[in-house]
């Protein structure tokens, strides 16, 4: 019969890369002299499933503050919001949220 070995527990050390990665990414857009007002608000309701009154909202946040939040998530998810935003026009970026 041969030997039988216990299972071997190895440490992980701290790298603190835990938090990092629990943060969200958020997907934002920004003001531009191009699009119509109405045209911002129809795309975050067709790309988002937002009613008009919460599209009309960051529409104006756009416009008024420069830029909205539309979207948060995983890497990957903001990655293709950002990728659909620029398909429709729109001025968008991704960054960890704080």
């Amino acid at each position: 019969m041969p030997p039988v070995t216990a299972p071997v527990e190895v440490e992980r050390p701290e790298t603190g890369q835990s938090e990092s990665l629990d943060r969200p990414w958020i997907v934002l857009v920004w003001n531009d002299p191009i699009n119509l007002m109405s045209y911002v608000t129809f795309v975050f309701q067709k790309l988002f499933g937002y009613s008009l009154d919460k599209a009309t909202l960051l529409m104006l946040d756009v416009h008024e503050k420069g830029r909205a939040v539309v979207s948060s998530g995983a890497r990957e998810k903001a990655e293709i919001d950002v990728f659909r935003l620029h398909e429709h026009g729109l001025w968008a970026t991704m960054q960890k949220d704080d």
